[in-house]
């Protein structure tokens, strides 16, 4: 069930980062996830497009970030799949968000673009041609959730809802709880997880572990076998390991 070939309309189906440098970033996480990665950028480009693969099939990506973001601190972004890019950013409007960077082509690969919602949390949608996402999840070393951080869960609540069609499901109580992004309808997933298979992403207050000056962000998680394990090969190829 690992194995992606295409991506219902509202489900995430595809992340990439922007990094100041991005041959750096691609060491780390080849290193760090056994990942391989092609640049797909012509060699006088301005800027880099790494694909990154595993066991030969796409999981992510590791591109340039513009010159526009260079105080920006470098974030993983999440790709809804949608069936229309303009539609998508109607609904955007419509639900009282925002349009980042207005839908265009990327050759043959798809149509982007990008949003933000009320709370100015960022985040693609795709209309897939050639590239439909990732073409392997929930496994080690492959993406395996994306999470919503906000101050403002009641209104992500009702954008979401009105944009993409999702529902939420509360899950956990206190301190350890979430919300559950659920799409009525959709199987997905993996059919030994604990929560619904129509769970397409999660969502989380921004508590006192968030600086007041840290915005509402999309994160994204990777599958691993062992999580201690990880934290401490993270940090010996020079990463920063955060414990909330």
């Amino acid at each position: 069930m690992s194995e992606r070939d295409r991506y219902h309309p509202g489900v995430p189906c595809w992340v990439d980062t922007g990094q100041p440098d991005p041959e750096a970033a691609v060491g780390f996480y080849t290193q760090l996830f056994g990942w391989e990665a092609v640049n797909l950028m012509p060699p006088n480009s301005p800027g880099q497009y790494f694909l990154c693969k595993l066991r030969g099939r796409d999981v992510a990506a590791i591109g340039s970030q513009p010159p526009e973001h260079a105080r920006h601190v470098p974030m993983w972004g999440t790709y809804i799949s949608v069936d229309s890019a303009d539609a998508a950013a109607a609904k955007v409007t419509d639900a009282d968000g925002s349009v980042v960077i207005e839908p265009f082509d990327l050759l043959d690969a798809g149509r982007r673009a990008v949003f933000a919602d009320p709370a100015e949390a960022v985040l693609c949608v795709w209309q897939a041609k050639e590239h439909r996402g990732a073409q392997l999840v929930n496994e080690p070393g492959a993406w395996a959730m994306s999470q919503l951080n906000t101050r403002d869960p009641d209104g992500a609540k009702a954008f979401y809802g009105a944009v993409f069609g999702w529902t939420t499901e509360e899950f956990g109580e206190g301190d350890d709880g979430i919300t559950l992004w659920r799409l009525p309808g959709y199987e997905g997933g993996e059919p030994e997880q604990p929560v619904s298979r129509e769970v397409v992403a999660t969502m989380a207050p921004m508590g006192e572990r968030f600086p007041a000056d840290v915005p509402p962000h999309w994160s994204v998680n990777f599958w691993v076998a062992d999580t201690d394990a990880i934290a401490d090969k993270a940090a010996e190829l020079g990463g920063l390991v955060v414990v909330p």
